[in-house]
């Protein structure tokens, strides 16, 4: 039987269940500190009656203004300490779903992270997961408290007069319907607003990672268009929000304090028939002056509350994404011969990987080549798990990939991609990444085989220069170089360059393959190149073409039997050839 999906109180419900004890001390807390806030209201009560009274003695009014002042600091005390354990919390929480936020991006398939904007992850990580920050370390607390305490003073005025005990709440419904009519269509209202900011945020995202594109084809302008359009867009559909639900709101804000519109009156006909004594009645108009004000403090968290549906679903559509299916328990593999049979794939609507069969023997080098969207990376990644095959089966060992853990295929497979990104940190954590434990030794022994280490050192702190955002502080060959000593160090007995040269110059290409081949030796190697003079000297070759295999054998044999091939080589050939004789030349 399928589990009823969870709705907003149950995720929030779920995202707190580590720190349930610390909201529930931090509600009581709070409900405390309400009720000493009540509390000052009674003792004026008290002292009104003594005056009417004709009561002369000072010491019961010092006792009852040293009480109100002291219920008043108490109140202070009180929600100083709710706010310091709901915050205490809340961080905790928020910090808790931003790490199941990363964990869960690291098991969805690729294909959900190139459909979502960068942009969008970002925002749901960062700003929606703040805006969860109102609603349980305050809302929680704060308005469960005022409610209580609110509720625990109109059963008291039912006690002492059930007649004035309905004659004070008669403002409530007016003022509740006020609110409720505010709180319909708040949500998709809201919603609209996150949708357009969603897009602004994208846009901008989109207009400073392409602004060098931009400036380089001078479409500054109508690209600076797309921007305002879309931040008059996000600006319109918070005018609109504000604009549909001000009026109510603020007619819920005027009408609810309005109790002594009735309660007055009403009391003093009571009073005048002689049903109701003078104490109960200035009791009432006291008590029900301070109803309000905690149920205007619950009102205050309308927008929170409207918004909270919609920012916890988009987390929560993260978080329900479907994960790559694996099991936990490791499994035993003999040897890692990769076998692919049948193999489709489709990404969207587009078939990509049309029944492709191949084998890899362990310790083989293969190459994958073909024209651009031949399907040659979308085997590679195939390969890496980072998708799932739609058809067929990936098989290392004679195990199907499907079937070994996450864990365990990270730690059998090296893969290192033309866009491998670099953290903003230093150099030598960069490739430490590839083995948290290695020593510095070991980090700068695998960069000096890799080729890297020359470079490095004429950086201005070596190993220790940083890589900048994205490795924006390095060239692409830099970046890519790094990259690779990053998958050396990681030991792995199966690597997957794909298109791992493509930004480095021949020079430095012949450099990093002088590198590979010393540290690949023993592993199997898979290399998709667009260069094919990088792969003549390889084990077996694969031809793709249109998500097909076209060809296999090794370099002579291909020249001889696939015509594509053999156009591939000769364009490569022509175009290394113009490249020289212009170098000649100049």
């Amino acid at each position: 039987m399928n589990e009823k999906p969870k709705g907003t109180v149950g995720w929030l419900w779920d995202f707190s269940d580590r720190h349930r004890g610390g909201y529930a001390a931090s509600l009581i807390c709070a409900a405390l500190g309400v009720a000493c806030g009540m509390a000052p209201y009674f003792c004026v009560s008290q002292i009104i009656i003594a005056l009417m009274n004709q009561v002369r003695d000072p010491g019961f009014y010092g006792a009852y203004c040293l009480a109100a002042a002291g219920f008043w600091l108490m109140r202070y005390l009180f929600h100083g300490i709710s706010t310091l354990l709901s915050h205490r919390a809340t961080f905790s929480v928020l910090s808790e779903v931003r790490g199941r936020l990363a964990k869960k991006l690291t098991r969805v398939p690729m294909g959900y992270l190139l459909d979502t904007p960068s942009g969008r992850l970002k925002n749901i990580m960062v700003e929606r997961v703040d805006s969860m920050e109102t609603t349980l370390a305050h809302i929680v607390p704060e308005m469960g408290g005022n409610i209580l305490v609110s509720i625990a003073t109109i059963l008291y005025l039912f006690v002492l007069d059930w007649r004035m005990g309905l004659v004070s709440l008669i403002t409530i419904p007016i003022g509740l319907l006020c609110y409720l009519l505010m709180m319909a269509g708040y949500e998709k209202r809201f919603t609209n607003y996150v949708v357009k900011n969603k897009q602004l945020n994208d846009t901008a995202v989109e207009y400073i990672g392409g602004i060098e594109v931009i400036k380089a084809f001078h479409q500054s302008a109508s690209s600076y268009e797309k921007f305002t359009t879309a931040a008059k867009e996000a600006a319109a559909s918070a005018i609109d929000w504000m604009r549909s639900t001000l009026p109510l709101f603020s007619s819920a804000l005027s009408i609810l304090p309005a109790v002594l519109v009735s309660v007055l009156p009403i009391g003093c006909i009571l009073y005048m028939n002689g049903t109701l004594s003078l104490e109960t009645f200035v009791i009432t108009i006291i008590l029900s002056l301070g109803i309000m004000g905690p149920l205007i403090t619950v009102m205050s968290y309308s927008d929170d509350l409207g918004k909270v549906t919609t920012i916890v679903k988009e987390i929560t559509d993260v978080l329900t994404v479907p994960d790559l299916k694996r099991p936990t328990e490791e499994v035993t593999i003999d040897n890692y011969d990769i076998q692919l049979r049948n193999v489709s794939f489709s990404y969207h609507e587009t078939t990509v990987l049309h029944d492709v069969n191949f084998s890899i023997p362990t310790g083989s080098v293969m190459a994958l080549v073909g024209p651009s969207g031949s399907g040659k990376s979308t085997i590679a990644k195939l390969i890496a798990s980072l998708w799932d095959v739609g058809g067929g089966g990936i098989t290392i060992g004679g195990v199907d990939i499907r079937e070994i853990p996450l864990a365990q295929l990270n730690n059998t497979i090296a893969y290192v991609s033309q866009d491998n990104y670099l953290f903003d940190d230093t150099i030598r954590e960069n490739i430490r990444m590839g083995n948290l434990s290695a020593t510095d030794q070991e980090v700068e022994e695998v960069a000096r085989r890799s080729g890297c280490h020359d470079f490095i050192m004429q950086l201005e702190h070596g190993y220790e220069t940083r890589a900048g955002g994205a490795g924006g502080h390095l060239s692409g060959g830099e970046r890519q170089r790094i990259t690779i000593a990053r998958a050396m160090l990681k030991t792995a007995p199966i690597v997957i360059l794909d298109e791992a040269t493509a930004y480095t110059d021949p020079e430095n290409e012949a450099v990093i393959q002088a590198a590979v081949s010393k540290l690949v030796v023993g592993k199997t190697l898979i290399v998709i190149a667009h260069r094919l003079s990088t792969i003549t000297d390889s084990d077996h070759i694969i031809v793709m073409d249109y998500g097909r295999v076209s060809g296999q054998g090794t370099h002579d044999e291909l020249l001889a039997t696939s015509s594509l091939y053999r156009n591939m080589w000769t364009a490569h050939n022509a175009v290394r050839d113009r490249k020289n004789s212009e170098e000649v030349t100049v």
